[in-house]
């Protein structure tokens, strides 16, 4: 296995770290781990990305965009981009909604974490909430977004389709909007460079299949690359539960956390998760067992 310094050099030198991770393991799709290292070494791409005029012209056009379709769905009171990366779409959709509107975004990767925070701060959008978290163990309570969304951040994630759709879902309390890659709607070429990089597939059916209502399944008006088209698919959850009084949770038991010491802890998980540059790390490995904190920290 290849040190993270010598993944760091190959990065700056141009090779694609997904690839190479997945060829010295001998594996056809991507894990977790391979997910956060290559996406973690690519911070602050997107956001220098941002400098260049006709970049931000098409990333400006794909959050308004987005926005749109939100609002002909609803009036959220809240919304949460899964995969937050470094929080280029959330600002442009922020400001676009132009709402006093209860925000929230996570990342698999503490660095796209903190540098979408400071993305947003430098955007004047101060009050958005981000932490890392993981897809398959959403640091969110059951039904406690108005809209959840997307924006290929499941893509690197072909084999769990399933197991991250029940989880978006799960977090969603009215729509749930997935743009990831439309590989039933691509060509032949794109497919094929689809299935090289291990990419999601089959959303809209997969959704089917767990009974969900899929509303709008067809490729995105706006997409950056034409062997990677961008499919829209739009899920109406049909819910009688009250959302709950907490958002973020337990990424384990999805139960209340309790703030001491600068710390968030998880009663249920005796857990303790940590506040790293005023980000919350919230996934199940960023936790410390710890079952006399409480004791500790003289709070029981």
């Amino acid at each position: 296995m290849r040190t993270p310094r010598e993944l760091q050099a190959l990065y700056h030198q141009g090779e694609n770290i997904s690839q190479t991770l997945r060829s010295d393991l001998g594996l056809q799709h991507n894990t977790k781990e391979i997910i956060e290292i290559a996406y973690d070494l690519q911070t602050g791409s997107y956001v220098r990305a941002m400098g260049n005029a006709e970049w931000k012209a098409r990333r400006t056009a794909f959050s308004t965009e987005l926005a749109n379709t939100i609002l002909k769905l609803c009036n959220p009171q809240s919304i949460l981009e899964a995969g937050v990366g470094e929080a280029t779409t959330l600002s442009g959709v922020l400001q676009h909604l132009g709402a006093d509107i209860d925000s929230y975004g996570f990342d698999l990767s503490w660095s796209r974490a903190a540098y979408a925070k400071r993305w947003l701060d430098s955007q004047a959008i101060h009050s958005t909430t981000i932490c890392t978290g993981d897809l398959l163990n959403m640091p969110f309570a059951d039904n406690s977004i108005d809209v959840v969304y997307t924006a290929h951040s499941v893509e690197p994630n072909g084999g769990k389709e399933k197991q991250i759709l029940e989880e978006l879902y799960r977090v969603a309390g009215r729509f749930l909007i997935l743009l990831e890659p439309g590989y039933e709607l691509a060509s032949a070429e794109a497919q094929q460079r689809m299935d090289s990089h291990g990419y999601c597939k089959n959303l809209k059916g997969i959704a089917e299949q767990l009974g969900y209502r899929v509303l709008k399944h067809a490729l995105f008006p706006l997409a950056a690359n034409s062997l990677n088209p961008t499919a829209i698919t739009i899920i109406e959850k049909q819910t009688d539960f009250i959302p709950p009084t907490h958002v973020l949770a337990c990424p384990q038991f999805k139960t209340p956390l309790e703030d001491i010491e600068g710390m968030l802890f998880s009663p249920e998980a005796l857990t303790v998760y940590p506040i790293v540059g005023n980000i919350p790390c919230l996934r199940i490995d960023n936790g410390i067992f710890a079952s006399k904190y409480t004791e500790v920290m003289g709070k029981d």
